[in-house]
C-alpha cells in the first residue's frame, strides 16, 4: 500500500498546506484530498476526514499531528528529524491542543475561507453537493 495523507480538500488552508507538502516534503506518500481518496480502500470514514487529517500506510495509522509526524517521518533527512521531535511525549502532548485550535480556526487563517470552517454536510448544503 501507498502510503497516503489525506487532507480537506474544500479547506483552502488545508490546501495551501497540502501544495506545500507537495512543493517542499520529498515524501512517498500520496496526498490527496479526502473527497477524492477512496475512504473505503484506506479503512477512514467521512468523519475522521472531517476531524483532523489522516495518514494511512501498511505499517501505520495516524491523525491530526500523529499523521503529520508520520508524514515527515517518511521524508528526507531534516525532515524526518522533525517528525521524530513531532512524536516525543512532551512535544506530541502539546501538539494537540495547538492542531485542533489551528483545525478549529483555519478559516481565519492565511488562505482559509468561511467555507473551511463547516462539515462537508453544511457545506453541501450551502453550496450544492460536488459531483
Amino acid at each position: 500500500m501507498t502510503p497516503t495523507f489525506v487532507y480537506d480538500g474544500d479547506c483552502s488552508f488545508c490546501t495551501t498546506c497540502a501544495e506545500f507538502i507537495e512543493r517542499r516534503i520529498p515524501t512517498r506518500a500520496r496526498i490527496v484530498p479526502w473527497q477524492f481518496a477512496d475512504l473505503d480502500d484506506l479503512g477512514l470514514t467521512q468523519e475522521q476526514c472531517e476531524q483532523s487529517v489522516q495518514w494511512v500506510s501498511a505499517e501505520q495509522r495516524g491523525s491530526g499531528p500523529d499523521a503529520i509526524a508520520l508524514l515527515l517521518s517518511d521524508a528526507g533527512r531534516m525532515w524526518r528529524f522533525a517528525g521524530a521531535g513531532l512524536r516525543f511525549a512532551p512535544v506530541r502532548l502539546a501538539a494537540w491542543p495547538a492542531y485542533r485550535w489551528i483545525a478549529d480556526h483555519r478559516h481565519l487563517l492565511p488562505g482559509g475561507t468561511a467555507a473551511c470552517s463547516l462539515p462537508q454536510a453544511q457545506r453541501d448544503a450551502l453550496f450544492g453537493k460536488p459531483s
